[in-house]
């Protein structure tokens, strides 16, 4: 079976200042260095946005939110309600160090399963890079209806397969595919974590 892929680049930005989508890191969009790590891990990659005119020159099919307003969550629903296959893999456009490998495991665990989802080392789940199948559509639906927007909300009602420690450090040993990019210093961040090879 298939799997569909989906970049998630609708979000407001308001703490970057710009669309941080198209926000340059080490001479690359983030957008098209997210695009470049997920873009042969499945049958179709979408990407889930509100202003489709700045990406169209990507070549992918472009979607916008179902439900407006509703962040993440509304996303992720909007990339399962499009996607042609029973699971998708989901990932945000602002975590710039995504790991194929680890991405790859989570896909090869989807079956059985309405969620895949790696755990931080705190012990929670990094919702923005996981895999969801169409059976989360109806719970995270009545979720979006009550305006409750936490990503992981719905989690109890679905059967969710946790990654921990054990399997990440396969993979991603120093959590580099954890970070995200919402600040212009998150931006100068990356780039010295690129510069030490911390990162890649």
């Amino acid at each position: 079976m298939g799997i569909s892929v989906a970049i998630l680049a609708g979000g407001r930005s308001s703490r970057m200042g710009f669309d941080k989508a198209l926000a340059l890191l080490d001479g690359q969009p983030l957008i098209e260095r997210v695009l470049a790590r997920v873009a042969d891990l499945g049958s179709e990659v979408m990407l889930i946005a509100n202003s489709p005119e700045l990406y169209t020159y990507l070549g992918l099919p472009i979607y916008p939110d179902v439900i407006p307003n509703r962040r993440t969550l509304g996303g992720i629903y909007t990339a399962l309600v499009h996607a042609a296959n029973e699971h998708s893999l989901v990932v945000a456009c602002d975590l710039p160090f995504l790991n194929r490998a680890l991405m790859a495991h989570l896909i090869t665990l989807r079956e059985g399963c309405d969620v895949v989802v790696p755990m931080n080392r705190e012990g929670f789940p990094e919702g923005a890079q996981a895999v969801y199948g169409k059976g989360c559509l109806e719970p995270i639906r009545r979720q979006l209806e009550r305006s409750d927007l936490k990503v992981t909300e719905f989690y109890s009602d679905v059967c969710v397969r946790q990654v921990g420690d054990a399997e990440i450090d396969r993979f991603d040993p120093h959590r580099c595919s954890f970070f995200n990019v919402n600040m212009p210093g998150d931006l100068t961040a990356a780039g010295k974590m690129i510069a030490k090879g911390t990162c890649t």
